[in-house]
């Protein structure tokens, strides 16, 4: 796989945390916490962020209860996703998560920045699973 970046997405209903990562490192960054405003992410800034980054591909969380099921924030982050791509032309993924903003208190302990630690720990956890050794190690010699 070749160096890609990528922006990745924890929604919620008030907020949407923001965190960058690339795959040749497989690392990923916190950004920012945008606000959501009567169920409407603030586009303006997200357009800010892709331009900023110029991602290849945007994640989004997709969370599921603790029993795997289905929520109403699952949907919501679907139709998120959707929008994404409609409005960015980007691919999009989803990547379960569960638990996140829990992990992202217990490593900050506070709720300070919780939104985008959650993106970040989302990110991580899609990097871990989509990127292997083996891809790191072909980027890097690529670029000697």
């Amino acid at each position: 796989m070749k160096n890609q970046t990528l922006i990745c997405f924890d929604y919620g209903e008030k907020r949407i945390g923001t965190a960058v990562g690339q795959t040749v490192t497989a690392t990923a960054t916190a950004l920012e916490i945008i606000k959501v405003v009567n169920r409407k992410p603030n586009w303006g800034k997200i357009e800010y962020l892709i331009g900023e980054w110029r991602p290849n591909r945007l994640i989004v969380g997709h969370p599921f209860t603790l029993e795997g099921g289905r929520q109403e924030m699952t949907d919501a982050a679907e139709k998120f996703g959707r929008q994404l791509n409609g409005r960015f032309k980007l691919p999009v993924e989803f990547i379960e998560e569960q638990l996140s903003s829990y992990e992202a208190r217990r490593e900050l302990k506070s709720t300070y920045d919780l939104d985008s630690v959650a993106a970040r720990l989302i990110l991580e956890t899609w990097l871990s699973e989509n990127i292997t050794e083996n891809d790191r190690q072909i980027d890097l010699d690529r670029e000697h």
